[in-house]
């Protein structure tokens, strides 16, 4: 039998996957299995070490440039796709969560990974911030539920498009401080600290100067007819590219870029609803699949990462992070926000731990190396709460959804 390189082994398993989860999804979902779990669970049996064919590492160059173009585009999709006047008197709910529960979120979660584990304080506020940002696909079937009130479906799309792009920086300041302070080399705790500032922002003037000059174009164009059918959507994909590139060629932060560049981008946009329909097509779609292939990889790296050195105090923060650490900053930032408890609570839970996570665990290894056991704890408490997340959160969401719809019922009733 011919010899098959990795590169090419890797890539068709993952064309058969994909095509096996488009082809089965719905059936699939019926039964609260979501895209996310089954990929994660694909590339750790296929890529384990101890019998997977798949030979995939963590510290690869080409699985951390998956993993953060993808981000790039989903932090450029998200953003470019929140449109403020559309949330009209709701906007409070998300700007409570984002300005109130986040910082508190990654508070809290920075507090205690310094309380279980034995870590410099800035790998511990990487936990915290790593952790902090919700992924909305996790909760697809909830957020697709239309007998769900629009407002809390929206709260949770908003809140989950915007998060991870306001811990961003954080994560990366985190990261750069904690480089010096486990003595990794080139790297000193004030020459980081500055260069991540002046990182960030470099990705805002990046992302601001990119996102209205690919919006200015686009308007020219439609009004002059220059652009052809379909124009919109490549225009579109390479603003998110463009941005996030440019950042990185004068040493910016990409990500923050991205981010930065879909809200401009989208605010121009969003002005027609159908020129912000047809824009927003391909870039989403090329995000929903690369989200794919990084949970592929999340199940093929980072899952043996965090299953080596498992302990308790890890397994405990895991589920804290799910609970505490998530629903006491909510209840906080909507106490009197004129919401019931059921509606809190549902909020609370459908916080899950997904693909801005992985690429933040990623990005750790890459700057930090993984060999020092403090890097190792600190990925593996972010690893650990993702794949808890997305088991609990994905077949957690019909059932969940189905139980908030009843009690609304019965409260409508009396």
């Amino acid at each position: 039998m011919a010899y098959v390189p990795v590169t090419e082994s890797t890539t068709l398993a993952l064309a058969l996957l994909v095509l096996g989860w488009a082809i089965f999804s719905g059936a699939l979902a019926r039964h609260n299995l979501s895209g996310p779990l089954v990929f994660a669970v694909a590339g750790y049996l296929l890529a384990n070490p101890d019998w997977g064919p798949l030979d995939i590492h963590v510290d690869a160059p080409s699985v951390h440039v998956v993993a953060e173009v993808t981000l790039a585009l989903v932090l450029f999709s998200d953003a470019s796709r929140v449109n403020v006047t559309e949330l009209r008197r709701d906007v409070w709910l998300p700007a409570r969560l984002l300005a109130i529960g986040l910082p508190l979120s990654i508070a809290l979660g920075s507090l205690l990974a310094a309380v279980f584990f034995d870590l410099p304080w800035a790998l511990a506020g990487f936990i915290g911030a790593a952790l902090a940002p919700t992924d909305a696909a996790l909760s697809a079937q909830v957020i697709d539920d239309e007998r769900i009130p629009l407002r809390l479906r929206r709260v949770l799309n908003v809140e989950s498009g915007l998060n991870d792009g306001i811990a961003t920086p954080i994560v990366t300041f985190m990261l750069a401080v904690a480089a010096s302070q486990i003595g990794v080399d080139r790297h000193s705790a004030s020459y980081d600290a500055g260069q991540a500032l002046r990182e960030l922002g470099g990705g805002v003037a990046v992302g601001l100067i990119v996102g209205l000059a690919g919006a200015a174009l686009l308007v020219i164009a439609s009004r002059h007819q220059w652009i052809a059918p379909g124009g919109h959507r490549l225009a579109t994909l390479a603003v998110a590219i463009a941005s996030f590139s440019a950042a990185l060629a004068i040493d910016s932060n990409g990500f923050i870029a991205a981010f930065v560049a879909g809200i401009t981008f989208g605010a121009w946009l969003n002005r027609s609803e159908q020129a912000a329909k047809e824009v927003r097509e391909l870039p989403e779609l090329g995000g929903e699949l690369l989200a794919l292939v990084v949970w592929f990889l999340f199940g093929a790296t980072l899952v043996h990462v965090a299953f080596d050195v498992v302990d308790v105090p890890l397994v405990v923060y895991a589920v804290a992070s799910l609970t505490i650490i998530r629903a006491l900053p909510v209840a906080l930032c909507l106490a009197r926000a004129g919401l019931d408890r059921p509606s809190v609570a549902f909020i609370a839970w459908f916080g899950p731990r997904g693909l801005a996570s992985i690429v933040f665990a990623l990005l750790a290894v890459e700057e930090l190396g993984n060999t020092s056991p403090a890097v190792q704890t600190a990925v593996a408490a972010v690893s650990l709460t993702v794949l808890l997340s997305v088991v609990l959160h994905s077949v957690s969401a019909g059932p969940f959804g189905r139980r908030y719809v009843q009690i609304g019922h019965r409260r409508d009733k009396s």
